[in-house]
């Protein structure tokens, strides 16, 4: 059997275990297909992760089935929970909190199969720089210099 042919595909940042109806009907509605199955079907696979923003690319078929395909969540949202915060309106003149080197290393490998590498220690780094550019600084005297 051929592969099916792809008629369309887009990555939504949903809220987990609660996708808003809404948002699937403004990006998915054109595509005729069935919007309460991907709900369902985005519900049931981010359940655990409740209360996040679980980014999903949908993929429609022609013959209107879907995939789905969930990535872990923003950096930045992840940060900012650890902080228990937002970021700084003001970035490296007003600061925003501080990251432990642990939750930065949590956040890292949690991160890890969405980043273009395999090493942690890589993995902290471009955390790192996520942090500084929202005006969160990290602690235990890491730097972008090495693990």
């Amino acid at each position: 059997m051929p592969p099916k042919k792809r008629t369309f595909q887009v990555t939504m940042q949903l809220t987990a275990g609660d996708a808003p109806m809404m948002e699937l009907g403004k990006m998915l509605g054109q595509t005729g297909v069935n919007l309460v199955e991907i709900k369902r079907a985005y519900d049931a696979a981010t359940a655990g992760q409740r209360g996040d923003v679980v980014p999903v690319v949908v993929t429609v078929f022609e013959d209107r089935s879907f995939g789905l395909r969930l990535k872990t969540p923003p950096t930045s949202f992840l940060i900012r929970k650890a902080v228990g915060g937002k970021g700084s309106e003001r970035p490296g003149h007003a600061g925003a909190g501080t990251l432990s080197r642990s939750a930065l290393r949590a956040i890292a490998e949690r991160k890890l199969p969405d980043l273009n590498t395999d090493d942690v220690g890589a993995a902290m780094r471009i955390v790192a720089g996520t942090a500084r550019s929202m005006g969160v600084s990290v602690d235990d005297g890491f730097s972008s210099g090495g693990d």
